[in-house]
């Protein structure tokens, strides 16, 4: 296959020059500005007030830019699959594949169809970046030097990764678009990760409990909202208008609606679902005539061609390659597999989705947010709600497409016959959805929505396979065993639930090992008599000054890379069944052995394997984003999600020997709906970027505590605590 059309040196400079605005262009900037009053609190939370929607879009945008202008235009390099310009090739078939996905002349079209009211805050939502670039000419765009209104219609729903499915891998789509094609032997394929690196790297998900009048102690519905991302991945922010907005919460970097948080009667937490909402077709494909077409329902069909050009960096040039995209009316195609190509189907970028996005955020009851949520294009989430009228409920997914349920929609289907299209989409009423719980709590953490009230949970049977996988994780099985038959809780004690650092991964597998050891001959125990005795002390929580959580961590990541891979990203969720399925095969050698290897890798690393946890594993905040064993750090007592603890703290050594934290726990809130909101936020480290300020590092200790701090949501309040009022 001849993908690869041409290969052409531009002389371009890689860095980008400050934008240039036009008088029009200027005085609308200035108007807006005028309009809009930005009130920094003592934690350096902007508080966003103007008369219209519009105006306040603006102010948030332009606050983002003064917190973080590099993570909004990281982002737009992602989702229009331009990362190559900055990157190189290392992101080249991750730009095809996003190209492919999401076409930008669509979101151009999606743009100029949509209301005046929406448009306005679409215009808004650049005219607030594009201020900024304005005013502060220092700062030099990469990339884009002028941000347009259609951006926004390109990152509509909150969840930053395209939603691929089957399996499908970027080593795939790079051998499809351009491996075997002419002049690419010089341009490296990606490599496949190691199970290990997929370990250290992929987000083990969110957390998100909804707790209803019964069980508060004040007699008012409390959430939680606990997103496992990135850290400084999202920024706090509240935003205010005479137009009815008054919410607070997270933004993603470089959107314009409150993604995680609460208004003055409604508050919503997504975790990211596991509901099949994509599919891969699996088509067969001819060619006549120099053309290439699919078959479908007996009849060929053409196969449609789109060229991309992604400009690549390459020293000290940029370098334009052009592809030839391929798709059937599924959708694009990403791959080949056992001579078919894979188109696959989805709504990862949507108008719908963003109205959606933004119009739960004005809702005030629980019927207006679930007028919202009727549009349902949000492809990637479920939700956790909790209101002022006591109502608590869960939804898992949102967009849903009804499908064939004795079919397999977790691998590609067949491609050639119209029996295994889509029929529409799911009513919202015909999802997994739990509503005022006789139990009194919600519980989500990534997995299945079959126990997430316990007693009250919905039973599987009434849905079809695709709606929901039945995994469950054990962060799950932990939540759960905290709110059964819990008595009343405040919001502090909500707080501390969601801090609880029990680590229920060990209470399956720590049995198998000692029973391992105690079966062993007595010349094989010597060396781990220690060990085994230290973890059979220990109480399976993790702890600042506890070797045992070193040694489970480090024997229970060796463990782990004894999981077969799995087949799909649904099986991938059934962490609990997969954990069990590997213990009924594990030899007891191997227990031991692992135990054994993992002793001796912390003897070589730190000079011996009795290393309290804190000592190793650190809170560090470099301001060039390069960790240093040298410099001044915190102990974390907290590990990854992954084994079983609610709130998470993924680290790694970084060309460091100790492990130093860059994913888990986020922005983190609580909130109590009664007459009057009440809410407790942190977020890691603090609001700024600048290391010279003080809200750098101001909330990291209660990051790490769960000490959080309070919500300012009352501009009275927000007035006590002002620690700068300007306009943009």
């Amino acid at each position: 296959m001849k993908k690869l059309l041409l290969t052409i040196a531009i002389l371009l400079p890689l860095i980008g020059t400050a934008q240039k605005a036009t008088k029009p262009e200027i005085a609308r900037y200035q108007q807006l500005a005028k309009a809009v009053t930005i009130i920094r609190d003592n934690y350096g939370v902007p508080h966003i007030y103007a008369q219209t929607d519009a105006q306040v879009v603006f102010g948030l945008m332009y606050t983002q830019c003064e917190d973080n202008f590099k993570g909004i235009e990281k982002n737009y390099l992602y989702q229009l699959g331009r990362q190559s310009e900055v990157e190189g090739e290392g992101t080249l078939y991750t730009d095809v594949q996003l190209q492919m996905i999401a076409d930008s002349a669509d979101a151009i079209k999606d743009y100029k169809a949509s209301p005046l009211w929406f448009r306005k805050l679409m215009d808004a939502f650049a005219d607030g970046i594009n201020y900024y670039l304005y005013k502060h000419p220092e700062v030099r765009p990469t990339v884009f030097k002028h941000y347009e209104p259609w951006y926004a219609l390109m990152f509509t729903d909150g969840s930053v990764a395209a939603t691929i499915t089957g399996g499908l891998s970027l080593q795939e789509n790079a051998k499809f678009y351009g491996a075997n094609g002419p002049d690419m032997g010089k341009i490296k394929m990606p490599k496949a990760k190691t199970l290990q690196e997929e370990m250290d790297e992929r987000e083990w998900g969110s957390n998100g409990f909804a707790i209803a009048p019964k069980l508060s102690k004040s007699g008012h519905a409390m959430l939680y909202i606990n997103p496992h991302v990135p850290f400084y991945f999202r920024s706090e922010v509240q935003l205010v208008s005479n137009e009815g907005l008054n919410v607070y919460g997270a933004v993603t970097w470089g959107q314009f609606f409150v993604y995680q948080g609460f208004n003055q009667h409604c508050g919503w937490m997504h975790t990211s679902s596991n509901a099949d909402v994509a599919d891969l077709y699996a088509e067969k494909v001819t060619k006549k005539d120099g053309k290439w077409f699919y078959e479908y329902d007996g009849q060929l069909k053409p196969v449609t061609e789109r060229k991309l050009s992604i400009k690549v960096k390459q020293g000290g040039q940029i370098v334009a390659k052009t592809f030839t995209g391929y798709s059937t009316h599924h959708g694009p195609v990403l791959g080949a597999r056992n001579g078919k190509w894979l188109a696959l189907r989805n709504d990862n970028r949507s108008y719908p989705a963003l109205l959606e996005s933004w119009l739960i955020t004005k809702a005030n009851t629980f019927a207006e947010y679930k007028k919202a949520m009727e549009i349902g294009h949000n492809a990637t989430n479920n939700t956790v709600y909790a209101d002022d009228q006591g109502n608590i409920a869960f939804w898992y997914g949102n967009f849903m497409p009804k499908r064939d349920p004795k079919l397999d929609w977790t691998q590609p289907v067949d491609g050639s016959t119209s029996a295994t299209e889509w029929q529409g989409l799911h009513k919202q009423s015909e999802i997994v959805t739990v509503f005022n719980p006789a139990t009194g709590w919600i519980q989500n953490c990534n997995a299945t929505p079959y126990a997430s009230s316990g007693a009250s949970s919905p039973g599987k049977t009434k849905y079809p396979a695709y709606m929901a996988p039945d995994g469950q994780n054990y962060r799950g099985v932990r939540a759960v065993d905290l709110f059964t038959n819990a008595p009343k809780m405040s919001m502090d004690e909500m707080i501390g639930k969601g801090y609880d650092k029990y680590l229920a991964l060990f209470d399956v597998l720590l049995p198998k090992l000692f029973a391992a050891y105690d079966a062993a001959p007595e010349e094989a125990k010597t060396a781990l008599q220690e060990p085994v005795r230290i973890l059979r002390d220990w109480d399976k929580r993790s702890a600042i000054n506890s070797v045992a959580t070193t040694l489970g961590f480090e024997w229970g990541t060796r463990m782990m890379q004894l999981l077969p891979r799995a087949k799909s990203s649904e099986e991938g969720t059934y962490q609990t069944e997969r954990i069990e399925s590997m213990l009924k095969t594990v030899t007891q050698k191997q227990l031991l052995d692992e135990l054994t290897a993992a002793i001796a890798s912390l003897q070589t690393r730190y000079g011996g394997w009795r290393q309290p946890w804190g000592d190793i594993n650190r809170y560090q905040r470099p301001a060039n984003g390069v960790f240093d064993d040298s410099a001044p750090s915190i102990a974390v007592g907290q590990v990854s999600s992954l084994f079983g603890q609610l709130p998470s703290f993924v680290s790694r050594p970084v060309n460091t020997k100790k492990r130093y934290g860059y994913s888990g726990n986020s922005f983190i809130a609580a909130i109590e709906f009664g007459p009057k909101v009440k809410a407790k936020s942190i977020m890691t480290g603090g609001q700024s970027f600048d290391a010279t300020s003080r809200h750098f590092t101001d909330q990291a200790e209660g990051y790490l505590t769960g000490q959080f701090k309070d919500v300012l949501f009352y501009k009275a309040d927000v007035l006590k605590h002002a620690e700068r009022t300007y306009h943009p």
